[in-house]
Parts: C-alpha cells; structure tokens; sequence
C-alpha cells in the first residue's frame, strides 16, 4: 500500500490554510467508516478524550477472565457440555467452540496485563483442557481442536515467551518445564492429524529450540526438565490404581511424546561438561518403552560402545519389530535383527522393489 509518512503528510499540510483543512477533516469524517468519525469526535470534543472509541473492545478483567475459563473447563470435564447437565444450555451446548474461542482470546489479552498471572494460569488451562481433547469426549465434535481452531503450540509459544520477559529464564524453565512434559505430543492435538490446525502446528521441542540460544540454556532447561521428570515419577508412584492404563503404558507413552526433544537433548549436550544430564535422563524411572532404548543405543554409539548399541536395539526391536527408527539405526550400525524385524525389513524391500518397477514401466509406455 503507498502512503505518506509523517514528514511528507505533514509538509503537504503545511501548505494548507485553516480553511482547506477544515474541509479535509469535514470529508473524511462524513465520508468515513463509523470507527473513523468516532476517532475524530474524541479527538475534536475534549469531552470524550478519555473514551475509548465504540468499535475498539475494552479489555476483560484478567481475574474475571481467569474465573470464566476455570469455569468452562470444569463443566467441559464434567461433562456438562454433552450430556443434559442444566449448568449449560442446550444453545450453549451447540456453541461451546464459540466460548473456546472468545475464551482463548480474553486469556491471551489478559497476558498483556501489568500483573499477568490471571492470564498466564488461564491460558494453561485452557492447553491442558486442549491436550486431554484429543482422547476425551467433552464436546459434541469428532476433532474438538480442529473445531475450535486451537494451534497448541502457538499458544504454548506465546505464554512462554511471557514467563521469559516476566520471570527471566530461570523462572520460565522451571514454570515451562512441567507444562512441556504435560502438553507435547509426537502426533500434533488434532484427532485426524489434517486439516489447518495441524497445517500450523508445530512441536513444543522445536518451539523450546528456537528460544534456549545459547549451550548454557540448553544445560540450565535440561537441569529443570529431569526436575520435573522426577516430580512425575513421584507421582506415578503415589496413584497406583490406573484402571486400565499401566504404570508401564504411561511411561511408553510420555517418552514416544518426548522422542523428538531427548534427540535434541542428546545433539546439545553430548562431548559437553552436562553429558553427566544424558546418564540420567537414558536411566530415568518416568521413562520406557522402546523409544527409551532407541535413546540409550544413541547414546552408547556416539560414546563409542557399538556392542551395547546393537545389543539396545535388537532389545528394542524384539519389542516393536516395525519401529521405523530403530530399523534404520539398526541398519546404519548393522546390528543383528530379530526374525520377525528381518521379515518387515524385507517386505519393506519387496515393495519398493515393486513400486520402482510399476514406475520404471509407466515411464517406459509414456516413452513409447
């Protein structure tokens, strides 16, 4: 868009007398949207210097905002929204990605308050009610975060580039470490993994990349990360009673959502003086699976302990024959592979074959 800039809007006044300006302003104030004739009137009635124009929201009380998405995120959780639960209304019931919405968007202005931390526990409960949506029925929507149109990570993104500028980095690694550990997942927050919210979504360990710049951020997060790692491990041990979710499923399944950070940890803090962090992270009790012992034959392969390495992962593949990173670890380091790992292997390779030669024919009859 072309347009003047202050030095030249105002020397193109400056040869206008009081009448031609008068006409100017008369023009553009009758002629003009309602939100510009009411920005002149508050500007020419001195009277109404210290409104805000009609078209411009006021911002929400941030503790008031805080109150309404505790609300909403109780009644979400009890399942007030689906079933005929009189605290929400039909109406209500059918809009609630409506109040999602107008919610997100008070939280988020909330953070730009002087005292933000309404808005900083606000927009967590929101994330957490966002991560748990993508496994629990709490709306009428078969993808409730595509629905909402919620981007976690940008979310997430924002509220800790708040704790950094309030808290200095020390209070944001410990505030953000536990939140990261809670709200990551391998596969994005939507349900059918397509669609523009997960066209803009991104990992929270490449959101965490980008802002720890420098190798001691690196150390000083990891050092507040295993914290938090064992704060979960010492909650793990105090609810035994999961119902059908293992102790052993829980921690297969938080480090599959954590596999893409740990790698980032190993490439950061390896041949460093914090490698002693990647002992403790690779043996850690809130940790398993098979992903685990991908990371721990990582780990002994760039120490130099190719033995170990292959011996981790054909353990590892003897668990999860089709593990996508393990075969091709196993493969870079050529480690003996299980029966069943050997037979996938090859029926990976058989198709290829046959896909390669489906095409080789399709270009040899366009050539003909």
């Amino acid at each position: 868009m072309r347009r003047m800039d202050r030095e030249q809007f105002f020397g193109r006044l400056a040869s206008l007398d009081d009448e031609h300006l008068k006409k100017a302003l008369w023009n553009l104030y009758w002629r003009g949207t309602a939100p510009m004739r009411e920005r002149i009137e508050a500007e020419v009635d001195p009277d109404q210097q210290d409104r805000r124009p009609h078209g411009l929201r006021e911002p929400a009380d941030p503790k008031l905002v805080l109150g309404d998405v505790r609300d909403f995120v109780a009644l979400a959780r009890s399942g007030a929204y689906l079933a005929g639960d009189r605290r929400v209304s039909p109406k209500e019931r059918t809009r609630w990605r409506f109040t999602f919405q107008r919610l997100v968007t008070d939280a988020q202005d909330a953070l730009r308050a002087e005292d933000a931390a309404a808005g900083e526990t606000a927009v967590a409960a929101l994330i957490d009610l966002a991560s748990e949506m993508r496994d629990h029925d709490y709306f009428r929507s078969d993808d409730p975060v595509e629905a909402a149109r919620f981007v976690v990570s940008d979310a997430a993104a924002l509220l800790w580039g708040k704790l950094l500028e309030q808290y200095g980095f020390a209070g944001f690694a410990e505030r953000a470490a536990p939140q990261f550990i809670r709200w990551e997942s391998r596969y994005g927050w939507t349900r059918r993994g397509f669609g523009r919210v997960r066209e803009k979504e991104r990992s929270l360990a490449r959101v965490l990349g980008q802002m720890l710049r420098i190798p001691d951020a690196w150390t000083s997060f990891a050092d507040r990360y295993l914290d938090a790692l064992d704060q979960v491990a010492r909650d793990d041990l105090a609810r035994p009673d999961r119902g059908w979710r293992s102790a052993d499923w829980d921690r297969e399944q938080r480090t599959t959502a954590l596999a893409e950070w740990h790698l980032l940890l190993l490439r950061r803090l390896a041949d460093a003086a914090a490698e002693d962090r990647l002992d403790r992270l690779t043996r850690h009790p809130a940790l398993g699976g098979p992903e685990l012992a991908f990371l721990q034959a990582r780990l002994a392969h760039q120490r130099g302990d190719v033995s170990s390495a292959r011996s981790l992962v054909h353990e590892g593949l003897q668990r999860v024959p089709g593990h996508a990173g393990l075969l091709d670890f196993a493969t870079e380091i050529d480690a003996p592979l299980p029966s069943r790992a050997q037979q996938i292997v090859n029926e990976r390779a058989t198709l290829a074959s046959g896909t390669g030669s489906l095409a080789a024919q399709q270009a040899s009859l366009r050539e003909a």
